[in-house]
């Protein structure tokens, strides 16, 4: 069921009889948000594929998992952004934070996989039992990954 069909759902009994052409705009405008809400998650995704990738060359390099200057221009950005796409900067920049800490979260689990040994992103292998950067996902003492 879709949140437009929720809504609808919902939405009948408390609001009494709404109007058939109210109803086929609220279903027209809730199918779009439903269709952006899929955009944006599948646009993290890619974000997150790429920050993990960020992640690995960090850790072979011995950088920093965070890097606050990087975090300031980005969030500098974004709410120029933002305020051109008439949102909320400070919205933006409470999404962005949020996004950053999760990367870093990544980055300091990926570092300390490196660390110990491991290979694998969430410690996890894929369908091939390779890691999402193409290793085989297999501990220092031989394990699975994920078998920890």
């Amino acid at each position: 069921m879709t949140t437009s069909d929720t809504n609808e759902a919902n939405s009948g009994a408390a609001a009494g009889e709404v109007d058939a052409e109210v109803r086929a705009e609220l279903t027209r405008l809730r199918d779009s948000i439903d269709n952006i809400d899929a955009a944006v998650v599948h646009m993290l995704a890619e974000r997150f594929k790429c920050t993990q990738r960020v992640g690995h060359l960090k850790a072979a390099h011995q950088l920093p998992a965070a890097d606050p200057a990087r975090e300031a221009q980005q969030i500098n950005r974004l709410r120029g952004l933002a305020e051109s796409a008439k949102l909320d900067p400070a919205f933006a920049e409470k999404l962005l934070n949020f996004i950053i800490a999760e990367v870093i979260r990544h980055h300091e689990r990926i570092a300390d996989d490196a660390l110990n040994g491991t290979t694998g992103d969430n410690g996890t292998t894929g369908e091939n039992g390779t890691t999402a950067n193409g290793t085989t996902g297999t501990t220092a003492n031989g394990a699975a990954a994920g078998q920890r």
